[in-house]
């Protein structure tokens, strides 16, 4: 093990003890293929599954899996209007399974996440009966005013390129606080607690994934 891996191991130690304290399940993989064998290890077979917009479900292979795999697989890119997406909402609410990333994870293991339409944040704070979370360990900040500033100067510019969003962060590349209609940046929750013991668990990888 090298200098920066042992630094991540003894890392996610301290942050698992904080999630802990706040209802979450926390665990430490290495590797994206770790992370991946022991996301689906905590999926039931025939379970009904519905994702958030993520790129670290993606860089590690669990959605690939999850549609591919012998799972009840609920497509949110398959609603394109808002009313689409409303229906789409209402279904997902009753799903088994969310996975997800998070946009940042403070210190004391508050999970950070801003969205635009918000379906994704409003599934983390209702509905599925567990969340799956995949975090590289980039997404680890100090706090949550440092959570917000690495969203919207870091995740954000990047996804109104990826997503062709006319946002002032597309052209300059850090946040204008802006209003526009391509606004990213409609909601901005922190989860601090879990009502539910276990509901939210988080799989902390040890390399960097996503924005």
């Amino acid at each position: 093990m090298g200098y920066k891996e042992e630094n991540y191991l003894n890392l996610s130690k301290s942050l698992i003890k904080n999630f802990e304290k706040r209802n979450f399940e926390g665990y430490y993989c290495s590797s994206r293929d770790e992370a991946l064998e022991l996301a689906l290890s905590l999926i039931p077979k025939g379970a009904g599954i519905t994702h958030g917009g993520s790129q670290s479900i993606k860089e590690i292979g669990l959605l690939d899996a999850v549609k591919n795999g012998n799972y009840t697989y609920l497509d949110r890119g398959l609603a394109k209007s808002y009313p689409e997406k409303r229906d789409f909402l209402a279904k997902a609410v009753l799903s088994h399974t969310l996975i997800m990333g998070t946009n940042a994870i403070t210190m004391s293991g508050e999970l950070v996440n801003i969205d635009g339409i918000g379906n994704r944040v409003a599934l983390l704070c209702f509905g599925p009966e567990q969340v799956i979370i995949i975090a590289g360990i980039n997404k680890i900040v100090a706090n949550v005013d440092a959570a917000i500033f690495r969203t919207q100067n870091v995740a954000a510019p990047v996804n109104a390129i990826r997503l062709s969003r006319k946002t002032p962060c597309y052209d300059t590349g850090h946040c204008g606080n802006c209003h526009s209609e391509d606004c990213l940046c409609c909601d901005i929750v922190v989860t601090r607690h879990s009502d539910i013991p276990g509901r939210i668990k988080i799989i902390l990888v040890g390399e960097n994934l996503g924005y």
